[in-house]
């Protein structure tokens, strides 16, 4: 069989897979991810770059980013109604509920500005019965593909998905007592069919396949509409490059606290001579240093100083390299949109901050409609699969409050001071509450209930006037 099918990329998949790759090493960080970034000086000898590589540490922000972004944007739980616990528990036949992957869906898309969910079923043969498909577990899936999962696709003239290639790869080791075999595979998803091919030393051949009930495709594209909708490079790339070049700097800041601390040995030339001749007469092996490096000895001539001693660099230097980081860590959040404000809140005008907080609102209100929009897409697949699944009605929260938590219940303590009525105390009370359920603090159900009781005790009061006017 032709092996096209295991070399098939799609021009954007060819053209981002380095970048993808990059973006996913710096988020998963480790040591492996320090070899590749760490950039060698050219003065730097093999010895010494050796020795900064080992020490090398890294801090991680392209992780901390891509989550917070996915920890505000579903801080407060989607509401499912009418979805079956089963399949919100176990939305991936894996473990993963629904929240749990449509979290993997906005960090993959925080990382790439591409993902997929794939909806799916296992296969099976025969007709079995409800109980035996219960038992069994037969029933649709979704999962998450990150855009490295997805090597090539097509849109046919309807707009909609034609074709889809995904990469998958197997892991055989049945028998202990045998060597572990591991097998590179392509699933193509027509719309009426699927097929799974295998790749053996270089044989290509199709080990299963059947029909797709679902009519489609069903595997749901997820982009960002200001990124690869636009024919752009992804923000985290540049996310990515400021990290880089922190951790560059923090590495170059902790060797000179280590020349600090060791220093660096600077001898006069006729010294240097006259241990060469003493090395050469007495046939050492190793020659006194002449190399020209950070780690090795300098040598100076006697119209210099003259004068053997030990150089390091200043605590200016380290310092400066330091500086330099934290404004690198500033930018990197101001990139992003995720700007805390912690050093330059005192020269902001409120009309800058109140800016700020809507322009992060207004990301996370749109992060958290294509989230939505992709769940129900989803269910909707899902259903093509089981035609007697319910359809569940979902809502995303929309309302964010990405503002100084300190200072808006500093300002509602101000307010409560206020001599005024018991009902603008309550209003008050209602207030406070939005604040919590907006940033996450107070569940729906739990929202509702408070409220009602700031109605009750409101209706309480009502009735306790009437009584007293009565009387």
């Amino acid at each position: 069989m032709n092996n096209f099918i295991f070399h098939r990329r799609h021009p954007e998949y060819a053209a981002n897979e380095r970048r993808w790759k990059r973006s996913s090493d710096a988020y998963s960080g480790g040591r492996e991810y320090i070899e590749q970034a760490l950039i060698r000086h050219v003065s730097e000898i093999d010895l010494e770059f050796a020795e900064r590589r080992r020490r090398a540490y890294y801090f991680n922000y392209p992780r901390a980013i891509a989550r917070r972004i996915t920890q505000y944007a579903l801080s407060v739980e989607p509401v499912r109604y009418n979805a079956g616990t089963e399949l919100v528990e176990d939305w991936s036949r894996t473990g993963l509920s629904t929240n749990d992957v449509m979290r993997q869906l906005s960090t993959l898309l925080n990382v790439y500005g591409r993902a997929w969910l794939v909806v799916d079923m296992p296969c099976f043969t025969g007709t079995p019965s409800r109980a035996e498909a219960r038992r069994l577990r037969l029933r649709p899936y979704v999962r998450a593909l990150s855009p490295l999962k997805v090597v090539d696709w097509a849109y046919g003239n309807d707009g909609k998905l034609l074709w889809a290639l995904t990469l998958e790869e197997d892991y055989h080791a049945d028998d202990p007592f045998s060597p572990p075999v591991r097998v590179r595979r392509r699933r193509l998803y027509r719309r009426e069919s699927w097929s799974l091919y295998e790749n053996v030393s270089g044989t290509v051949k199709e080990i299963a396949g059947g029909v797709n009930p679902t009519g489609c495709v069903p595997l749901i594209p997820v982009v960002e509409p200001d990124g690869f909708g636009l024919a752009a490079n992804h923000w985290f790339e540049d996310v990515v490059r400021i990290s880089e070049a922190i951790l560059n700097n923090e590495s170059e800041a902790q060797m000179n606290t280590v020349k600090q601390m060791f220093g660096m040995l600077v001898v006069s030339d006729s010294f240097a001579r006259s241990a060469q001749k003493i090395s050469d007469a007495a046939g050492a092996a190793e020659n006194f240093s002449a190399t020209v490096a950070r780690s090795a000895a300098i040598v100076e001539s006697v119209d210099e100083k003259g004068i053997s001693r030990y150089i390091s660099p200043s605590g200016v230097t380290t310092s400066a390299i330091r500086d330099e980081n934290r404004y690198l860590k500033q930018e990197l959040y101001d990139i992003v949109g995720l700007a805390v404000q912690n050093s330059r809140n005192y020269g902001q005008s409120a009309e800058s901050k109140a800016w700020d907080f809507q322009n992060i609102s207004q990301f996370l209100a749109e992060r958290a409609e294509l989230l939505e929009q992709s769940e129900l897409d989803a269910w909707h697949l899902m259903q093509r699969y089981d035609l007697d699944m319910p359809m569940p009605e979902i809502h995303y929260n929309r309302k964010f409050a990405v503002t100084d938590l300190a200072s808006g219940i500093a300002g509602l303590l101000q307010l409560s001071e206020i001599p005024a009525g018991k009902a603008y105390h309550r209003a008050i009370g209602k207030t406070a509450v939005e604040l919590l359920a907006n940033l996450g603090g107070v569940g729906n159900e739990e929202k509702n209930r408070i409220i009602n009781e700031i109605k009750e005790d409101k209706n309480n009061e009502s009735e306790k006037y009437h009584t007293e006017t009565a009387q």
